[in-house]
C-alpha cells in the first residue's frame, strides 16, 4: 500500500500558516506591551493594569490600534514601504529580470506605435 503525498494540500496548508503569521505577530506585539509594563516594576501603572484587567486591556487595545493606524498612515504618507520594496527588488535578480523584460516590451510597443503612425501618415 503506497501513501501518496498530496502536494496541493501541503501547499495550501503552508499558505494558511504563512497568512496566520501576521495575526500571530499582532498577538506577540500586544504581549510584548504587557511584558514591558510588567518590567516597569512596582508603580501605579503596573498595579492598575494587572489589578484591573477588564479596564486596562480595552484601553491598551484602543491605544494599540490608534498608534498602529498612526504609524501606518505616516508610513503610507512618507513612502517608506514603497522605497523598501524598490530597494528589495533591486537586490533580487529575478525581479530585476522581470523589470528589464517589461522595459524592453514597452520600448517595442513604442516602436511599433511609431511605425504604425508613420505608415498612417
Amino acid at each position: 500500500m503506497s501513501s501518496r503525498f498530496n502536494k496541493k494540500a501541503f501547499i495550501r496548508w503552508k499558505v494558511y500558516i504563512d497568512r496566520s503569521k501576521m495575526y500571530i505577530g499582532y498577538i506577540q506585539f500586544l504581549l510584548i506591551i504587557f511584558v514591558f509594563i510588567k518590567s516597569l516594576g512596582d508603580n501605579s501603572v503596573t498595579d492598575f493594569v494587572f489589578t484591573n484587567p477588564l479596564i486596562a486591556i480595552p484601553v491598551i487595545l484602543i491605544i494599540f490600534v490608534f498608534f498602529s493606524l498612526t504609524i501606518g498612515y505616516l508610513d503610507s504618507r512618507l513612502g517608506f514601504r514603497e522605497e523598501e520594496i524598490r530597494n528589495h527588488s533591486k537586490s533580487n535578480p529575478v525581479l530585476m529580470d522581470i523589470q528589464k523584460s517589461i522595459a524592453e516590451l514597452n520600448d517595442k510597443i513604442t516602436q511599433m506605435e511609431k511605425s504604425k503612425n508613420d505608415c498612417d501618415n
